[in-house]
């Protein structure tokens, strides 16, 4: 039984330095549903919404200049982002018929499952792991 307080992972949020790349690559590539596009003119920042799933969300942000990260994979701070899939082979083929890259696929040792990385328009980590 699980103590924690917690129901599920509502959003993550992701800070693009091209938006329009970065928003056509969430949506139009990996299949995110826009939920809303809202401009904040006081900000100079576009916030954009994207479903993954009934419980999850991205927030896809644009900022004028934000700085770049320090260095990858291990940088202190969010190390990667995973997604599940139900078929990983299908999924990897998708990210290719759009010139995404994946690396090798791995197996996990713990729990035998399938899972592999690609990279978002700013070379965040992202992860595709097997249902």
């Amino acid at each position: 039984m699980s103590n924690s307080i917690f129901n599920s992972v509502h959003h993550i949020a992701i800070i693009a330095s091209n938006y329009q790349r970065s928003k056509q690559f969430y949506n139009e590539i990996l299949g995110l549903q826009i939920i809303r596009e809202i401009y904040r003119e006081s900000r100079d920042s576009y916030k954009l919404d994207l479903q993954i799933n009934a419980q999850t969300q991205i927030e896809l942000f644009s900022f004028p200049s934000p700085p770049p990260r320090p260095s990858t994979p291990e940088s202190c701070g969010l190390r990667h982002l995973a997604f599940a899939v139900d078929d990983l082979e299908q999924t990897i083929a998708h990210l290719a018929s759009h010139n995404v890259e994946c690396e090798v696929v791995r197996v996990d040792e713990f729990t035998g499952k399938k899972f592999t990385f690609f990279r978002d328009p700013d070379n965040l980590p992202l992860e595709l792991y097997q249902k």
